[in-house]
């Protein structure tokens, strides 16, 4: 209910043309009884005057006004009576449990339910005429129908409120979980582009760099030719990804995704990268030879975790052996990558450690667990350790 008593433009209207309509039928002489206390012709515009005051105040005050209109109607009783005042009453009724509070609109109903029972028994007790139960018609007509109507209307409304909350509610929590899928849409391309192109890109300084510093014809025509090879392959990595980004994939896995069956190619392309770097990288696969493929996800992020280490150990790792390790056991597929840890002669490639980050993600989304450090081994050479477990669960379900 507003605090302000200012009548709107819809209570001015209806106080306007009521006193109207009032003062029309007084002037036709039409009233609604006779032999009152009070006939004088004049008297019954004293009720209307009133009523129509209650109609201003009909959705600013409306307890203020039902209680005005409860009187007028009373003394409207007690004069030869106006159609317009008793009309009147009714809208005014009707706001009151439209506009009054929640207790006001519980008790309205049944109060006048109660009023027009109570008044067509005492009635019929006292006439003792079936056309008494006429009068108890009247007086629900212009008390509990209205009220009936304004609890109705209001219900319709409160729910129609909940409702529009409702949708709000539900349009801001698509927009969050939009904000949320872009956004891990986004990370997902961020990594899918690192770990192709990282280490393409990285055997392409490092080898550039030793053509551009050495003066002898035949490394600069070997690292000429790793280059070329490495750009090819990544130019072929970029097509892949913007044809994915183009069509889509399906499940949130990029179409064509490499698999550990490319391990050995993946193996044996970082052994030319690092050849010039003193690197030896092996492949040791553990796994049970009736193992059969793994969930797609599952196998593209074990190939990711070993591209990233190996082009990792293409960067930063002294001259040595390049181990990649697969396992699988109780349903965890273990991949570990180790390679001696220190300085390495020769060009190198910055490094921003996003590649440390995108595995962790990678073993994140999977509910796996991932580590990543230097450690000693028995002979006392320091070794820098990748180990990420995979849970393949998943592979049950699509058995």
């Amino acid at each position: 209910m507003s605090t302000s008593l200012r009548p709107d433009r819809d209570a001015v209207a209806l106080a306007v043309s009521g006193l109207l309509g009032g003062l029309l039928l007084w002037r036709l002489g039409l009233h609604t009884q006779g032999g009152r206390p009070f006939s004088a012709p004049w008297i019954t515009l004293v009720p209307v005057t009133a009523m129509a005051g209650a109609e201003l105040l009909r959705r600013n005050a409306p307890r203020t006004a039902l209680t005005i209109g409860v009187l007028a109607l009373v003394a409207d009783q007690f004069t030869r009576g106006s159609l317009a005042t008793v009309l009147m009453f009714t809208d005014v009724m009707y706001a009151a449990a439209l506009y009054g509070t929640p207790a006001a609109a519980r008790r309205l109903p049944v109060a006048t339910l109660l009023v027009t029972v109570a008044s067509t028994i005492g009635f019929l007790a006292w006439f003792r005429r079936p056309e008494a139960l006429l009068i108890g018609l009247v007086i629900g007509l212009v008390s509990f129908i209205p009220a009936l109507t304004g609890v109705s209307v209001r219900s319709h409304r409160t729910a129609a409120d909940a409702a529009r909350l409702a949708a709000a509610q539900t349009a801001r929590l698509a927009e969050m979980d939009r904000i949320q899928a872009v956004v891990a849409e986004r990370a997902r391309m961020a990594r899918e582009l690192h770990d192709m192109v990282a280490n393409h890109l990285s055997a392409v300084a490092i080898h550039s760099t030793a053509a551009l510093s050495i003066n002898d014809p035949e490394t600069s025509r070997n690292a000429l030719k790793v280059i070329r090879e490495n750009s090819v392959e990544g130019l072929a990595e970029m097509r892949r990804l913007i044809g994915l980004l183009r069509e889509g994939g399906e499940d949130g896995a990029p179409a064509a995704a490499p698999t550990l069956a490319s391990l050995d190619a993946l193996v044996e392309q970082a052994n030319v990268n690092g050849a010039a770097g003193g690197l030896v990288c092996v492949l040791e696969d553990a796994r049970p030879a009736e193992a059969g493929p793994l969930p797609t996800p599952v196998e593209l992020a074990a190939y990711r975790i070993v591209q990233e280490s190996l082009t990792n150990a293409l960067k930063h790792a002294a001259p040595g052996p390049v181990t990649v390790r697969l396992g699988l056991a109780d349903e965890v597929l273990t991949v570990e990558v180790t390679s001696v840890s220190g300085s390495r002669p020769g060009p190198t490639a910055p490094g921003s450690g996003a590649g440390l980050v995108g595995m962790r993600e990678r073993v994140a989304l999977l509910g796996g667990t991932f580590a990543a450090g230097a450690e000693q081994d028995g002979g006392g050479t320091t070794l820098w350790r990748v180990r990420a477990e995979l849970p393949v669960r998943e592979r049950e379900s699509r058995e």
